[in-house]
């Protein structure tokens, strides 16, 4: 008899605990490393700041990648399909990669004249260096997620036993990933994944899109597994069947409203 999935599986559940510890002691250290910026060096200081972070990124890095690894492994063993499968490993975001988020996190930093400068770059330099760490926070944490979940996406990829991937959302996740999470294990590229779906996700940090401070996952899906939606990405997907589908170009402004009407799991503020 062929095994159920879902992805409320208690394994995806396990996985995103660990996702989850893994970033507070990410964000941890990266507190730690907010020292090294000197407000009256900037120049200075800013690029060993940079260096330090990118370190960090790429020791965590490793970290997610054999998180993701093991949970593959258990939903492998799980799914009792045979043979053996090693999952590569997915390699840590390149340091040039890393270093561009993080020069966009402080690029309000830097004066310019009055005329030149923006609102966010006329604010009072303690304000702008709060802001600076927290942009920092939020990108590194999908720099590092990103490798675990890259990870299992190329395991789906190689592994002869796996057929596709279901994007696993949080219950107070974002419309965009709602939505993603509603449509169930028919994801096998990136496009499918969300890859063009929205332009709030540009920018290629990833194959597959997900924004920063975004604690989704990705479940494997194995030959002769059914896959089932769990209630809640069940409710998601009727939210937007009855009030979203059939209108082109505006799917997802539906969606986030019906969301914010009947969903009993709030949106997020800044989605």
């Amino acid at each position: 008899m062929a095994s159920t999935t879902s992805d409320s599986s208690s394994g995806a559940a396990r996985w995103r605990s660990a996702q989850v510890g893994l970033t507070a002691l990410l964000l941890r250290d990266l507190r730690g490393l907010r020292r090294l910026i000197d407000p009256a060096r900037l120049q200075a200081t800013v690029p060993a700041w940079i260096e330090a972070v990118a370190a960090i990124v790429a020791r965590y890095s490793e970290v997610s990648a054999t998180l993701a690894a093991d949970f593959y492994d258990g939903e492998r063993e799980a799914a009792e399909v045979p043979g053996v499968f090693t999952v590569p490993l997915a390699d840590p975001p390149p340091e040039e990669q890393t270093s561009n988020s993080l020069r966009w996190a402080t690029k309000d930093l830097w004066p310019l004249a009055e005329g030149e400068a923006t609102t966010a770059q006329l604010e009072p330099l303690e304000t702008k260096l709060e802001v600076a760490f927290g942009k920092a926070d939020m990108a590194t944490q999908k720099l590092v997620v990103d490798v675990g979940r890259e990870t299992v996406r190329q395991a789906v990829r190689q592994d002869p036993q796996a057929v596709s991937y279901a994007r696993v959302a949080a219950l107070g996740a974002c419309s965009f990933c709602k939505l993603m999470a509603s449509r169930g294990a028919v994801y096998a590229t990136a496009e499918t994944a969300g890859r063009d779906a929205n332009d709030r996700f540009s920018g290629d940090a990833s194959v597959v899109k997900f924004h920063n401070n975004c604690h989704c996952g990705i479940l494997p899906v194995f030959r002769g597994q059914r896959f089932e939606l769990s209630p809640h990405a069940a409710e998601w997907d009727r939210l937007y069947r009855d009030y979203a589908q059939g209108h082109p170009g505006d799917q997802l402004r539906l969606f986030r409203r019906a969301l914010a009407e009947h969903d009993q799991h709030p949106l997020p503020v800044s989605h």
